[in-house]
């Protein structure tokens, strides 16, 4: 007897708007052109970027043993993601590409997490553990980047967290 799941998960900042997502990728940088939202002009910031991790699995059972395949993408929503041209410049694009960094962190881990893990008959509810750890620290990592560099206005706190970021994207450069 064979058994198949799938389960797919995807998990932002912010609700989208739009399905359209653009990929992580390491020699793609965003640009302010792929901000399509519109300006929340009332916010105490310029720009705000919408990321997350998408994470889709299947599992099947087959006289007794079970095989797991996964994927992993960390995202960013063009449509969720917005900004104020007039009070803009590519210091805060930096800052808006190191959420989307964090993001892909987190994605990294979830696949070293996920990697050469066996797991038992209550697979379900033991992927969903492993993924809502990861999400629960990459959104505290995102509150904590906007807190301590006050959304890019401490500038020695916004050095400090880009090496940060480019060094832990490094040390989890196994899982990219």
């Amino acid at each position: 007897m064979k058994l198949l799941f799938v389960f797919i998960f995807s998990l932002v900042i912010f609700p989208q708007s739009s399905s359209e997502k653009i990929v992580w990728q390491e020699n793609q940088k965003l640009t302010w052109g792929d901000f399509r939202g519109n300006p929340l002009r009332s916010a105490s910031f310029v720009a705000s970027t919408n990321t997350g991790i998408s994470f889709q699995y299947s599992y099947s059972i087959q006289n007794g043993d079970m095989s797991v395949e996964y994927s992993v993408e960390s995202f960013f929503s063009p449509e969720g993601s917005w900004y104020i041209p007039e009070r803009v410049s590519p210091y805060i694009l930096k800052h808006e590409q190191a959420h989307f960094d964090i993001s892909e962190l987190h994605a990294r881990m979830l696949r070293k997490n996920l990697a050469g893990k066996t797991f038992s008959k209550k697979i379900k509810s033991e992927i969903e553990a492993i993924y809502q750890q990861i999400e629960q620290k990459r959104r505290a990592m995102q509150t904590k980047f906007d807190a301590e560099t006050d959304h890019s206005r401490n500038e020695a706190k916004e050095i400090f967290w880009q090496k940060y970021i480019a060094n832990q994207l490094a040390e989890y450069e196994s899982w990219n």
